[in-house]
């Protein structure tokens, strides 16, 4: 009996096992949708823009470029050198090789000279009236949603609520800078600081850049209202700003990955495709050296 009262005893004092959060409703309908058109979206624009870049495979500042003007920060090309045809990229005048991947790819038997290789464009052909037509169709259905998306927050309160961080966010941010680059992660309702500031930069800031600098080039854009292109600087100072743009469109979507296999890619896909996320469980119900 003793020996049964002891063991209880010891059951007793065992730490409870750590149960799973709640799950919550994070993320509305409406959310989901323009969240998987926008990803759609960009993937077109991204491919079908490198094939209309390849067109022309530079980046200016200014308002002119050719011949008479030395003002590139960007040119892909190829050219060919004792050793063969070689590729290569130059930036703010310095040049890469970066034969295989730009400027020359393929099999090295029958290299293809173009700036970005066919797998990552769209078509994977040089067919510049087709990117262009797929790359303005998205263009549209972007801009379209990001419209009725921004107006739709506004009315029903998830810009103010979710997205638009509060002073205590902006105190926390040490903290999850900190908890972030340990891979620590706090699974809750709220979008944390970093969250909101990183959302908010896109939809408010690179989204819309990427908007303006693709109408500040477009001729029609131009005789309607022609002191857009101005305001940026000329027409070829805003396709510069067009691609830097996409560049850091790239860059949050890795980013992005990376953290929604960080934090647990299961949970937060079933977020983002079904709309309920589980959070972590209340403090009291965690015991020490749990993770």
């Amino acid at each position: 009996m003793e020996s049964q009262a002891r063991m209880a005893q010891q059951a007793d004092d065992r730490p409870a096992p750590v149960t799973g959060g709640e799950l919550v409703y994070r993320q509305t309908r409406w959310t989901r949708l323009t969240h998987w058109i926008w990803a759609l979206s960009l993937f077109f624009l991204l491919l079908t823009g490198l094939q209309i870049f390849n067109a022309h495979p530079a980046l200016y500042i200014g308002k002119q470029s050719g011949f008479a003007f030395s003002n590139d920060v960007l040119v892909i090309g190829s050219e060919d050198s004792a050793t063969g045809p070689v590729g290569y990229t130059t930036i703010l005048g310095h040049r890469f090789n970066t034969s295989g991947v730009l400027g020359l790819s393929g099999p090295a038997a029958n290299p293809s000279v173009r700036a970005f290789p066919a797998w990552a464009t769209i078509p994977s052909g040089q067919d510049l009236a087709t990117g262009r037509v797929v790359h303005f169709f998205f263009a549209w259905i972007l801009s379209g949603t990001l419209l009725v998306w921004l107006v739709a927050s506004l009315v029903n309160g998830h810009l103010s609520r979710d997205l638009a961080p509060r002073v205590d966010d902006l105190r926390r941010l040490p903290r999850d800078i900190a908890d972030h680059a340990k891979l620590k992660f706090h699974h809750s309702r709220d979008y944390n600081t970093l969250q909101k500031l990183a959302y908010g930069g896109v939809l408010f800031v690179l989204l819309p850049l990427m908007i303006v600098t693709g109408l500040a080039m477009s001729p029609s854009m131009n005789a309607a209202v022609p002191f857009l292109a101005d305001l940026l600087g000329g027409r070829q100072t805003a396709r510069t700003i067009h691609f830097v743009t996409m560049v850091l469109l790239v860059g949050f979507f890795i980013v992005h990955m990376l953290m929604i296999l960080a934090a647990g890619p299961i949970n937060e896909l079933r977020s983002i495709i079904t709309g309920w996320y589980r959070t972590d469980p209340p403090a009291g119900d965690r015991h020490e050296g749990s993770a």
